[in-house]
């Protein structure tokens, strides 16, 4: 039996003998891989790349989803702002003007209650008109003092002592310091330019009427100028108006609000001088037409 040669490769060590048969037909495996039905030999899988979103990189799809989420959010918002807008000019045209007319009605019964009162005898003669010489004192702030009539805008109010915020919340104030009703001096008083209030106060120019009730007396004031002023031209109030330093000489009255409408940056200004004066039990004919 013929023996095949054996190959020996040196080592250090130990001889490894390698079977001749062996080694080709381990070769031939190697280099004559099967082929396919094309025969080309086939390649292995390529590994699989990473996607867009693998990067951080949305794709048009996800943008486009993004964008309509914005914008539904963003048409929510316009929305729920124009509602709030429409709910507040609701309230400034509709439902300040129930509340004037609550706190006015509140001011005009215990109003009436104190001039109808004690320490008013029936039939009594109606006050002097105070002067200069003697001004009637002062009344506390947020007291009733009389009420104010505008025949022009068929409007009238309780009108209270001082301009405080709390004040002006429901009705005309008396600027503390500047003269009373009647009296010589400058009768000034503010009222917030807002529906129920000083809203139309623009309407009324020189020639109308402008009129003042107390417990004792009827003052009628005829207009002689309506005019727009900064917040700062404090000199509309002085004892005789637009002229600080000046002694008064007669009985004035000045009217103040905001301007323009739903804005504050100016001040719309009617002064009048007093031209009537009646007892209280007589009701000047201004008011009856």
């Amino acid at each position: 039996m013929a023996h095949t040669p054996k190959h020996r490769v040196p080592d250090s060590d130990a001889t490894i003998e390698i079977d001749p048969m062996d080694a080709m037909t381990a070769m031939s495996e190697v280099e004559d891989p099967p082929l396919g039905g094309s025969g080309v030999i086939p390649r292995p899988p390529l590994p699989a790349q990473p996607g867009p979103a693998e990067f951080g990189d949305p794709g048009p799809g996800r943008i486009a989803r993004t964008v309509r989420a914005v914008a539904r959010a963003g048409g929510e918002v316009l929305i729920t702002f124009g509602l709030v807008v429409l709910l507040f000019v609701g309230y400034q045209l509709y439902g300040r003007v129930g509340e004037i007319k609550d706190h006015q009605r509140d001011l005009d019964r215990n109003l009436s209650q104190s001039w109808s009162g004690p320490g008013k005898p029936a039939g009594a003669a109606p006050a002097p008109v105070p002067t200069a010489a003697a001004p009637e004192p002062e009344p506390a702030d947020g007291e009733a003092i009389g009420r104010l009539y505008i025949p022009k805008l068929d409007l009238d109010w309780v009108m209270v002592e001082g301009v405080s915020l709390d004040d002006l919340s429901g009705a005309p104030g008396h600027y503390p310091g500047t003269a009373m009703p009647g009296q010589v001096g400058n009768f000034a008083a503010a009222g917030h330019r807002e529906r129920g209030m000083f809203w139309d106060l623009d309407q009324v120019q020189p020639g109308d009427y402008v009129v003042m009730e107390t417990q004792t007396s009827w003052y009628v004031y005829k207009i002689f100028e309506n005019h727009i002023v900064t917040p700062h031209s404090v000199e509309v109030i002085a004892p005789t108006p637009n002229e600080p330093g000046v002694p008064a000489k007669q009985a004035d009255i000045t009217l103040t609000t905001c301007n323009p409408k739903w804005d504050n940056y100016q001040r719309l200004v009617v002064h009048g001088t007093l031209v009537e004066t009646d007892p209280h039990d007589k009701r000047p004919s201004q008011l009856e037409s």
